[in-house]
């Protein structure tokens, strides 16, 4: 699970078993879950990603 490290060092880590893709129809990041490939949760603010979550 990612985390907050020291501050001033950022986030550490990444986190595990999910990736986003941004949706071309309503240009936002839908976040995925990597091991059954069903949707999870879509980012409020348009353009703007999930935080330590990979990009497909």
């Amino acid at each position: 699970m990612a985390k907050n490290a020291k501050k001033g060092h950022g986030r550490k880590g990444e986190v595990s078993k999910r990736s986003q893709v941004l949706s071309g129809r309503n240009k936002r990041w839908t976040k995925v879950d990597t091991k059954t490939g069903r949707f999870m949760d879509q980012m409020a603010k348009k353009g703007r990603a999930f935080k330590s979550v990979r990009m497909k």
